[in-house]
């Protein structure tokens, strides 16, 4: 069994996305799109065992070794900085980082900023960068309602096509960063199945070319 390349995919339309790009490079598993209870898919032929993870889980599955390659968004890797090698930027799940406000938000350097985010180490790092003193507010939800109920003065967080923000009348300030899915690699595995991962990084390569 351990001669299978064990696949975390992250829930969601993206790990659809991203086992069809699997698929095309050689490491096909049918199962995996069906709709059914099973945890694990496997194929024997391709040697290959696919599981669907929650995204910000799949890291830690990688990095623990319970699977041998993932596909994290780079938001997350940069959130969690797991132990893991990152092998090639797929290309897909695109975004940006950003920081949001209030359309008539004016900052005032003189007193510490408010900034709500699900990404703290992300928007601490962006702030240290710029020497601005911060007050982090964690949050796991709508982000979105914090600088509308005063929670915060801005947000950090994940923007895709901005419509949200722009129905709630928020606007983007600054873009911190470019966000795609990444392949990633846990590091003893990358030693001991270096056949089985340099193929499929190599298949991978032509899908996205």
């Amino acid at each position: 069994m351990s001669d299978y390349l064990n696949v975390a995919l992250p829930k969601g339309r993206l790990g659809e996305k991203v086992y069809v790009m699997f698929e095309k490079a050689g490491f096909p598993c049918p199962e995996v799109l069906e709709d059914s209870r099973k945890l694990i898919f496997e194929n024997p032929e391709a040697k290959v065992r696919y599981f669907w993870a929650k995204p910000s889980d799949v890291p830690i599955y990688v990095q623990r070794g319970a699977a041998d390659i993932g596909v994290a968004g780079k938001d997350i890797l940069l959130e969690s900085d797991p132990d893991v090698y990152e092998l090639l930027d797929l290309n897909m799940g695109k975004c940006r980082m950003a920081v949001a406000g209030k359309k008539d938000f004016r900052e005032n350097t003189h007193r510490t900023l408010r900034v709500a985010t699900k990404f703290p180490n992300i928007a601490s790092g962006y702030y240290a960068s710029l020497s601005r003193d911060i007050d982090i507010i964690k949050l796991n939800g709508s982000i979105e309602i914090a600088p509308i109920l005063n929670l915060s003065d801005v947000i950090v967080d994940i923007v895709e096509t901005g419509t949200t923000l722009k129905e709630n009348n928020l606007e983007v300030f600054e873009t911190i960063m470019h966000i795609s899915a990444r392949l990633i690699a846990n590091k003893s595995s990358f030693k001991f199945k270096d056949e089985q991962i340099e193929r499929l990084c190599a298949g991978l390569r032509q899908v996205i070319q």
